[in-house]
């Protein structure tokens, strides 16, 4: 195949326009004059839906057999890059197997709120955290010459209306809560291409937004693949080749190209719009095809048991009391729920694996004695059946221990609508409380893609949150609950206790086609922490089977400008009696802000493995990112010059150790003053306060002492209130209350010299 630029330079224009749109539901378009081939494209981002013939979007229609990994839900609880990128890798394997070119995820959306009906899929309600797994796991496929498309670009975060909704978000919102995930896709996971959501953002559809696609992701990002549209997303297909949408998936026959075709000629696009389009997805395909390894072995055995294990370390022990966990063998364990035997493990949707083999949590525990069980409930069923109750109560008296399995089902949360309420099924939401009041020793473990509410939270003395798993769920349970792996999944989102503490349950799913991000920066954490709303479960939390302490926080420096970097490192011992892994979380508190910023924002995290008594030294390095936030004046990221405390904490809410960094600012952020300039602006800003100074005291004092009051107002006013009184008075004032001192000239004078300044 000759080089991209060399092909286009062949191509008739009619050829050049049928490359911009699929040949059918997955493949791309051939060109056989030129040895151009058609390559395959298809669906993750947790495994391979391959499908072969009776194409669809939404998993209706089977496709081959395959390795359901965790989902993101799961695996992002992880808090493990090492984890990620060995599902990125054997993903690509796959792919390479069945010679499929680009493989459709990972989801990075921001979790702004439970009911998104495809949280599942997406990874946190924080980019950092977002960023940092997508990053490898995109490294992860992209090793074995398999692309991904990071999806989906941008501000997707609900089904509700999807196709036509506008996602309103301010600026900064958007460049400190929304982007920064794909910028790390894009910068650090170098990914080979993207996808466009179907939504519009700020009025313009992201299939063709000109800003999103071109300016961002390419000219800002470095970003040098194509960007594939979501399939169905494409609104005007001449608007999109101009903004920079190569890609239109899946085809529409030809008129779509036919309408790129007929600009051209009419001299409405450029046709160089076209042929950079053309040369990017070539440059991909060609990528693909040199490294292409058909040959490449798939042993779906193998991969089975390598879920399960991965699987185990993304189990999130949320509750623990009087260490009822881990189970023992010789204890009498009731296993209820209907989950147990026909467990739920993955989304509903396009990401839907046609599994190769599953195990359920029964399976995994056939050859534990002492176990046995009863359904419970019916995962189909709301309401409680009193037959099923009944018998389940009756064999809870007679166990040592009861682990009930309960959940969301299917229908409960998919790609395509959003969820109503936060409840599991009321059925298994009565039978938890009935179950604990005739047997205290009761244990839950979820299966859900998102946060439910507990209102028996605090009747059971064990929690484990499971997610969506992966079809060998079962291993992975069993693994955890009965302490052959130690329980080290955090959360990668707070569980509220209720909805309506969520912080954008007034405005969440808009109005119409319009959604307004009301709560703007103050998503997730961010929002619980600030304003000390009591939560279910903080992000970041998760307990373990043995203990671990922290020491010896130490800065490479005091002080530092907002071009050095800091080196952070704590020490963390494992202080218990059994081996485990410890995910050590950093946040960054600045102490006083310019702007309304969170009380902390994870900036760093790892995961290490200790044996009993063992200690490591965990490592990190903070740059300007790390305290910035974007300033929309400088239209870029921007560090107030202050105090931050680097803090490790146990979560989001819970500070282990802390030190403080004094970060001065190299750039100063340029303010215009006027005679409308309030003091109070000026006195923030040595430079511009130094030209005033002199000339703002005398005002103070004239404030305290002038006019017919004489002495009965200077004990009116203070010298105190009159500086507090000043702050907001706009530099006009001052002519006001010189006593004819000061004139408009000379007051124009000072502003000019401090605009200079």
């Amino acid at each position: 195949m000759k080089t991209p630029k060399e092909l286009v330079a062949e191509m008739t224009l009619e050829e050049k326009c049928s490359l911009l749109s699929g040949s059918d539901f997955w493949h791309t378009q051939a060109i056989d004059r030129l040895g151009i081939p058609a390559v395959m494209l298809s669906d993750g981002p947790h495994g391979l839906r391959k499908q072969n013939d009776k194409a669809d979007h939404l998993g209706v229609n089977e496709s081959i057999k395959a390795v359901c990994f965790p989902a993101a839900c799961a695996s992002t609880a992880s808090f493990d890059r090492t984890l990620v990128r060995r599902i990125g890798e054997t993903i690509g394997d796959e792919c390479q197997h069945e010679q499929v070119a680009v493989n459709l995820g990972p989801a990075i959306n921001i979790k702004r709120s439970p009911l998104c009906g495809r949280n599942f899929e997406y990874m946190s309600e924080d980019p950092f955290l977002a960023g940092e797994l997508a990053s490898s796991l995109i490294q992860g496929t992209q090793s074995k010459h398999i692309g991904v498309s990071v999806k989906h670009f941008a501000a997707n975060n609900q089904e509700h209306r999807r196709m036509s909704s506008d996602s309103v978000i301010d600026e900064r919102t958007l460049r400190e809560i929304y982007l920064p995930a794909f910028e790390a896709a894009a910068k650090k996971g170098k990914a080979w291409t993207f996808m466009c959501s179907y939504n519009k953002l700020n009025g313009e559809y992201a299939s063709q937004h000109e800003e999103l696609l071109t300016d961002i992701l390419r000219k800002e990002w470095g970003f040098d693949g194509y960007v594939m549209s979501d399939w169905g997303a494409v609104s005007d297909r001449v608007r999109g080749v101009h903004a920079g949408l190569d890609l239109e998936m899946p085809g529409s026959g030809g008129v779509n190209d036919n309408l790129v075709l007929e600009a051209v000629k009419r001299g409405d696009l450029d046709e160089k719009d076209v042929d950079t389009c053309v040369e990017r997805i070539l440059t991909i395909t060609k990528r693909y095809l040199d490294n292409a390894k058909p040959d490449t072995p798939w042993d779906l055995e193998k991969d089975h048991a390598l879920a399960g294990a991965l699987a185990a370390d993304c189990m999130v022990l949320l509750k623990n009391e009087n260490s009822i966990l881990p189970f023992r063998p010789e204890e009498k364990v009731l296993v209820i729920g209907e989950f147990a035997v026909r467990p739920r493990f993955q989304g509903g949707g396009s990401s839907h694996i046609n599994c190769s083999s599953v195990t359920s949590l029964m399976d995994a525990l056939k050859d534990v004695p002492g176990v046995s069980y009863c359904q419970g409930y019916a995962i189909k069923d709301d309401q409680p059946s009193a037959a099923l109750t009944e018998e389940a109560l009756e064999a809870a008296k007679h166990a040592d221990k009861v682990l009930i399995v309960a959940g969301l089902p299917d229908s409960f949360e998919s790609e395509g609508y959003d969820r109503e309420h936060m409840h599991m099924p009321y059925a298994q939401e009565q039978l938890i409380s009935q179950v604990a009041k005739v047997n205290p020793n009761t244990v839950v473990l979820l299966y859900n893609g998102s946060p439910v509410e507990m209102p028996w939270v605090n009747e059971v003395k064990g929690i484990v949150e499971g997610y969506l798993a992966g079809q060998n769920v079962g291993y992975a349970n069993r693994a955890v609950l009965y302490g052959e792996v130690n329980p080290s999944g955090r959360l990668p989102e707070t569980f509220p206790v209720h909805l309506e503490d969520t912080p954008c349950y007034l405005s969440y799913g808009g109005e119409g086609n319009t959604a307004v991000y009301s709560e703007g920066v103050f998503v997730g954490y961010r929002y619980y922490t600030t304003k000390k709303q009591p939560v279910l479960f903080p992000f970041g939390h998760g307990l373990s089977y043995t203990r671990f302490s922290y020491s010896d926080l130490t800065l490479s420096a005091e002080a530092m400008k907002d071009t050095d970097t800091l080196q952070v490192s704590v020490k963390v011992t494992n202080t218990g009696d059994r081996a485990g892994k410890e995910v050590v979380q950093l946040y960054v508190a600045p102490q006083k802000s310019s702007v309304f910023r969170p009380v902390r924002e994870l900036k760093g995290f790892d995961k290490v493995e200790l044996a009993p008594g063992e200690e490591k030294t965990v490592t990190f390095t903070l740059d300007k990112r790390s305290f910035a936030y974007w300033n929309i004046t400088l239209h870029d990221w921007h560090v107030d010059t202050g105090v931050f405390d680097i803090q490790i904490c146990a979560d989001a809410e819970t500070v282990l150790l802390s030190a403080p960094v004094n970060v001065e600012s190299t750039v100063r952020v340029p303010v215009k003053y006027d005679i409308n300039s309030i003091m109070l602006d000026i006195m923030q800003d040595p430079k511009a306060y130094a030209v005033i100074r002199s000339t703002m005291d005398h005002a103070t004092s004239a404030l305290g002492t002038d006019g017919e009051q004489g002495e009965a107002a200077s004990e009116a006013i203070t010298e105190d209130m009159g500086l507090a009184m000043m702050k907001y008075m706009p530099l006009r004032g001052m002519v006001s209350f010189s006593g004819g001192q000061m004139t408009f000239d000379i007051l124009k004078q000072l502003i000019d010299q401090m605009n200079q300044a």
